[in-house]
């Protein structure tokens, strides 16, 4: 048997800060906590942490921010250094969705009995600056980041830059901070079914200085540590290149675009976006519809696009996927503990959604009051140890300077093989990625071990045969 060659590839390992970024003095933080007690996100946090997407009305029966502050030291046993909160302002009563989609329904299109059950969108905000009283009061909030700060956790806000709900102040103050069609009414964003929402023009000038201000109120004010901007991509560019160095004169924020164009993480803007090509591929091998093979594609075109200090966010599921293209059961079945794994291994920072530590396996509903599990089943034990590897392993680090990716050929298309490396530290990831049994040769599993039974891992005879969806994490 030939001896295998091991390829290492310069893959797209990302530093957590840019080169060019700094610390900058964090600001006065009048009503939340001292100047002096606000950490500031690091290298290292970014480097080796895991992102947790909390769903604050779905959390729990009362969907209060109490029921997750009292959770969140409970994050550390999954390696979480990074609170994402779905958007906490005040939800627009106007127009409010009871039903999404191209057929989607407001509130008011129903019983006047049954109205009160439709809570509308998270992503349609009544006010920038106000706690949405259904999750509880500012004091609850400031006790939540007071919480994960304590944890050594940090918290970033979910902003909404695109548009905002009917009711939001600017509507009657401002009208010329949004769209207008050439009757002179404001219209909901173009090309989509958000009709609970209003676009914003960013040709106004003004406008965009008061959403600056508006998020600089959550940094300074309220010791936040960054924002998930949603759908950022279709925000000016030159809007993040104003908005971003003036929240980070404030403090080094850590900033997640919903989003992939490259354009938006090149120098002082975007820390981290959206592995959206990565999900997709995750989710067609699961299907049968692509082959382990192009898992590899997928990295090689993905390190064409970016520049080695951007992350992305890998992830088997988040809150548009789990409502509206189903749960990780439905769309990647008996794939997915290996399509988890494989999140956690290729270069970029996991994600875990709210439900997901909890075995959930519905979709939860976006427009209504819904609840996740609380019982612990098969996923926390395999996150806890997921998330431990990525903490302190060097190998699965997202620095440029180390965390290599080396591919390792198996001469099987359905089979996966690759390793991270770090300063002679070696982590390596094995995985049939198909629904039927896969016999390759190889010899560079001699003398290893396998992460997550703690066992010795060895071909026999030089062959490996691996079940469907069988998934090692392989270390010397």
């Amino acid at each position: 048997m030939k001896k295998l060659i091991l390829t290492l590839l310069i893959a797209s390992s990302f530093m957590a800060c840019k080169d060019d970024k700094k610390n900058m003095n964090e600001g006065e933080d009048v009503t939340a906590e001292s100047t002096d007690s606000i950490p500031t996100i690091t290298k290292d946090v970014i480097n080796t942490g895991v992102i947790y997407e909390a769903n604050i009305r779905q959390y729990s029966a009362s969907g209060h921010f109490d029921e997750f502050t009292k959770d969140i030291p409970q994050l550390k046993q999954l390696g979480v250094k990074v609170i994402w909160l779905m958007p906490v302002f005040p939800i627009s009563e106007t127009k409010r969705k009871a039903t999404g989609g191209p057929d989607s329904k407001f509130a008011t299109d129903f019983p006047e009995a049954e109205q009160a059950k439709y809570l509308g969108s998270y992503y349609a905000v009544a006010d920038y600056t106000k706690i949405n009283p259904e999750f509880g009061t500012i004091e609850d909030f400031r006790e939540l980041v007071k919480t994960a700060h304590d944890n050594g956790m940090f918290v970033i806000l979910d902003w909404v830059p695109n548009h905002t709900g009917w009711d939001h102040v600017w509507i009657k103050d401002h009208p010329d901070f949004y769209t207008k069609d050439a009757d002179g009414n404001i219209t909901h964003p173009a090309g989509t079914d958000w009709t609970d929402t209003a676009d914003l023009n960013y040709d106004n000038q003004e406008m965009r200085k008061q959403m600056i201000a508006d998020m600089q109120y959550w940094v300074r004010e309220e010791g936040v540590d960054g924002f998930r901007c949603d759908v950022a991509g279709s925000v000016p560019l030159d809007f993040w290149e104003d908005a971003i160095p003036q929240l980070r004169s404030t403090k080094d924020v850590f900033m997640l675009a919903e989003a992939w164009e490259p354009e938006l993480f090149k120098g002082n803007l975007f820390d981290m976006g959206y592995a959206w090509d990565g999900h997709h591929m995750m989710n067609n091998i699961a299907q049968g519809k692509n082959k382990a093979k192009d898992w590899y594609t997928y990295l090689d075109e993905r390190d064409g696009k970016y520049e080695k200090n951007d992350i992305m966010m890998n992830f088997i599921t988040n809150h548009d996927e789990n409502s509206w293209s189903g749960t990780i059961g439905e769309r990647m079945g008996d794939a997915a503990p290996a399509m988890l794994a494989l999140s956690y291994m290729t270069t970029g920072m996991p994600l875990i959604y709210s439900g997901m530590e909890y075995d959930m396996n519905h979709r939860l509903k976006f427009f209504e009051k819904d609840s996740i599990p609380k019982t612990k089943g098969k996923m926390w034990p395999l996150l806890e140890k997921l998330g431990n590897l990525k903490n302190t392993n060097p190998a699965l680090a997202n620095s440029e300077i180390g965390a290599d990716f080396g591919r390792i050929e198996t001469g099987n298309d359905n089979v996966v093989m690759f390793t991270r490396n770090h300063n002679g530290t070696t982590v390596g990831y094995l995985a049939n990625l198909s629904k039927s049994n896969q016999t390759f040769d190889s010899d560079y599993v001699e003398g290893v071990q396998d992460y997550m039974t703690g066992e010795a891992f060895s071909a026999e005879n030089g062959k490996i045969t691996l079940k469907p969806w069988e998934y090692h994490i392989l270390m010397k």
